[in-house]
């Protein structure tokens, strides 16, 4: 029997999971508390006013953004900078903080490497060996202007796949301020077609994994939203695809989030991956020693 989790939402880990109340209203507090520290304390000084957007064709590839793995960083949401100049005070203006909170803040490293639910709930799944942490963010979906996220997944880091994302709500998200929503069964029907990867000529963009002609129709279906009260942990699977909308409310929807992979021999990390350790920031184990044994394959299955 699993320590936390029941057998059912074990199996459920194929498609993705909500655990209600999964964090403490003193933690998730705090966890609030401290991103918006961070807002009101960083400096504009020697800032590039790096926006960040999920557009093909503009996607964030400055080198503030490139050297953000072992650091924690600001980026503006698309609509809050005009003509070089932010259009509201920068604690209403950031789209998200990132991307080593889990590793540089003892807050959001306390919520993360040192949480023994998150140890506990690693080791229930058994999706991996020997997990481990990466690209920690807090999503701020200012109001008003929190940009829309399209569809899309996360398996990208690894050979084989091997992603799940941890998602944490630290506020109430509705279909009002851009909750997050999930397409049931994409996990079995669509392949992954592009990955966001550094280019060889610098920067970032798209790398094309399946030629346009191939690529399959869109999976069908209907999304599910997951509307989530404060303290709710969402799991989702690497393959699965999921989005949020705009946030057109006058609330903001601030979520901590960060991903965990397989380590190597089970799985082997793709240097074109954006994000890349550091001899002084290697990723983080999840667990004090491994899984055991893995019933489930990092490749996804029906459920």
């Amino acid at each position: 029997m699993p320590d936390y989790l029941t057998d059912d939402q074990v199996a459920k880990i194929a498609r993705y999971i909500c655990l209600p109340g999964f964090l403490s209203a003193e933690d998730t507090n705090a966890l609030l508390i401290r991103a918006k520290q961070l807002l009101e304390g960083f400096s504009l000084a020697d800032h590039p006013l790096t926006k960040f957007t999920t557009s093909d064709d503009n996607h964030v590839g400055d080198d503030y953004f490139l050297t953000s793995g072992d650091k924690i960083r600001f980026f503006f949401e698309e609509d809050a900078v005009k003509d070089g100049k932010l259009t509201r005070e920068k604690h209403q203006a950031v789209n998200k903080i990132g991307h080593a909170l889990h590793e540089l803040d003892p807050v959001f490293r306390a919520a993360t490497l040192e949480n023994q639910r998150i140890k506990a709930v690693a080791r229930d799944l058994k999706f991996h060996h020997d997990p481990l942490a990466l690209q920690s963010m807090v999503i701020c979906k200012q109001t008003q202007i929190g940009g829309e996220v399209p569809e899309h997944n996360d398996s990208c880091y690894t050979s084989p796949p091997s992603a799940l994302g941890f998602w944490f709500a630290l506020e109430k998200c509705t279909p009002e301020n851009g909750a997050l929503s999930f397409l049931p069964g994409s996990h079995l029907k669509t392949p992954i077609v592009k990955r966001f990867v550094r280019l060889p000529t610098g920067g970032t963009g798209f790398e094309e994994l399946i030629p346009p002609e191939q690529v399959p129709e869109k999976a069908e279906g209907k999304y599910i939203m997951e509307a989530c009260d404060p303290g709710d942990l969402v799991i989702i699977h690497g393959s699965v695809l999921h989005k949020s909308e705009r946030n057109t409310s006058p609330k903001t929807r601030f979520a901590y989030t960060f991903h965990m992979i397989e380590s190597a021999p089970f799985a082997e990390y793709d240097e074109k991956n954006w994000l890349q350790p550091t001899p002084q920031m290697p990723f983080s184990k999840i667990l004090d020693s491994p899984n055991v044994s893995v019933i489930k394959s990092v490749a996804p299955t029906a459920a």
